[in-house]
């Protein structure tokens, strides 16, 4: 069993959406999740103008294409994501996603964290209107309120806004699941750094 304190999920979805209302009949759904593991060991009494973190303590990124099962990729979204219609029928099913995240990736037993609620809402309620198990754990952090206590902001500010202000680059394509996991772990290994990511709840 992997009961490892120092490691944390970091979960960014891709879902179904439109430029405008959604079709009749359709539904927002996950069609992409990005995952990238962090090593919390890596940032310990590191200062946030050291480098070498980065790298180390992103330990693994994966990608899992989920099947849509209620609407079909807009060209919209196609437009926002880079994900077509083609390549996501290539995914597996939701509830077999939830069992891959439960399974192979600890997602019950490790925390996790996204950038805002939005992901861990979506999970829910896909989760319900499924019947599908939740895969997730207790263990949630919106990554963006220590982030933005760290930083001293006012305001909650968007990933690409946080790496601005973290002086971080944007690696890869904004709005794909992969690539801002992994950039939403870079921010979070920043906060890390200065001492002010939150310990895990139970």
């Amino acid at each position: 069993m992997d009961t490892a304190p120092e490691l944390l999920n970091v979960i960014d979805i891709e879902a179904t959406c439109w430029d405008g209302q959604p079709p009749p009949g359709a539904v927002s759904e996950i069609i992409e999740i990005g995952l990238t593991v962090v090593d919390l060991r890596a940032a310990d009494g590191v200062s946030p103008a050291r480098t070498e973190w980065r790298a180390r303590g992103r330990v693994a990124r994966h990608r899992i294409l989920v099947r849509p099962a209620r609407s079909a990729v807009s060209a919209f979204c196609t437009e926002l994501t880079g994900l077509t219609q083609a390549e996501v029928d290539t995914g597996m099913s939701f509830a077999d996603a939830c069992r891959l995240l439960a399974c192979e990736h600890r997602a019950g037993i490790r925390p996790w964290a996204s950038w805002g609620d939005y992901d861990r809402n979506q999970f829910t309620r896909q989760c319900r209107a499924t019947g599908t198990p939740y895969p997730f754990g207790h263990r949630h952090t919106n990554a963006k309120l220590p982030f933005t206590a760290a930083h001293g902001l006012r305001k909650r500010p968007g990933m690409a806004r946080a790496l601005e202000v973290a002086g971080l680059p944007l690696e890869g394509r904004h709005h794909s699941g992969a690539d801002d996991a992994w950039n939403i772990a870079a921010l979070i290994l920043e906060v890390a750094a200065r001492g002010a990511w939150p310990e895990p709840t139970t």
